[in-house]
């Protein structure tokens, strides 16, 4: 089984504008990533994140369909990946002719990884409810699904109605690009193994997930545990192969960091039956991520086959 690692693009660092926020920031970074190797590169998704956030730790993040738009077109092989796509904030065929327009024209190439997000500030400026929103996340991807056959649909949402509507044309990757769903709860276990062709987890310490309202899910008994309940509920409902499970970021390159760490985390990750992962560069320079990047390429993407 070969392992796949994604890597996060620097997009989001507008205190860095002359080293990240322009198009030759984004020539010159997707290009490295593709030549380094890269199974995909990944933004996020914020469209407007609350002050309190962002002065506590938080970050900004672009517009993901017109970022990843941007990368397919000066690559021919990356991957384009959210990490993630927070579901309940648009209407479903919004998001389904977004991804279906980038699946396209990128020649299918997108990974959509998908969450039901935690910020209860950016859903009221949003005009979602909250409270609503892991029902909304899965009558979404119903929605979705619909929409991404090319044939006419009906569909009964909530707040909206479909009475035989069409989006053409198709993604390229049939039935759709694959769904990454992101969630570390029952409800999101539950929902990869219903929708899902990856769980997408972020393994985090309850230091973290106190603060971003998901459960926290950070040893090896935790995470086979998790695999397990996805087994089981696959077994409930009928479904003979239960989705891979492609992790978030699971490494980061600081200051000095160690090849053979990378190497040992993305090792130990593949033993526990993960098939994917990612990783970061912490740098205000857009050279020196570059060329973490093709140094990641060479000293460890080369190395875990």
């Amino acid at each position: 089984m070969s392992f796949h690692v994604s890597i996060t693009f620097p997009f989001d660092q507008i205190e860095h504008p002359e080293a990240f926020v322009s198009q030759d920031a984004v020539v010159e970074c997707a290009r490295a990533a593709e030549e380094a190797g890269f199974t995909a590169g990944s933004v996020t998704d914020h469209p407007v994140p609350s002050y309190r956030w962002l002065d506590n730790g938080g970050h900004y993040a672009q517009d993901p369909f017109v970022m990843l738009s941007m990368v397919a077109a000066v690559t021919t092989k990356l991957k384009l990946l959210t990490n993630i796509v927070v579901l309940p904030y648009r209407n479903p065929f919004v998001t389904a002719r977004a991804v279906s327009s980038l699946d396209r024209f990128s020649g299918g190439r997108f990974i959509f990884g998908m969450g039901a997000g935690y910020l209860k500030p950016e859903f009221k400026a949003l005009g979602v409810d909250f409270d609503n929103r892991n029902d909304l996340m899965d009558e979404y991807i119903r929605a979705m699904k619909l929409a991404w056959t090319g044939e006419d649909f009906s569909f009964e949402g909530t707040g909206y109605t479909a009475v035989g509507n069409r989006v053409l044309p198709t993604p390229v990757q049939k039935p759709h690009p694959p769904l990454l769903v992101g969630g570390n709860s029952k409800r999101a276990l539950r929902r990869a193994a219903e929708f899902g062709d990856a769980w997408h987890p972020f393994f985090v310490p309850k230091a973290v997930t106190d603060t971003a309202r998901t459960a926290n899910i950070e040893t090896d008994e935790e995470i086979l545990a998790a695999i397990a309940y996805i087994r089981e509920h696959c077994a409930k409902i009928g479904r003979e192969v239960p989705p891979e499970v492609i992790c978030s970021g699971t490494f980061s390159m600081k200051g000095e960091w160690n090849a053979q760490e990378a190497i040992d985390n993305f090792m130990h990750l593949k033993g526990l039956g993960i098939s994917g992962s990612g990783t970061s560069v912490w740098t205000d320079s857009r050279s020196e991520w570059c060329d973490n990047a093709r140094r990641f390429g060479e000293e460890v993407i080369a190395k875990l086959d």
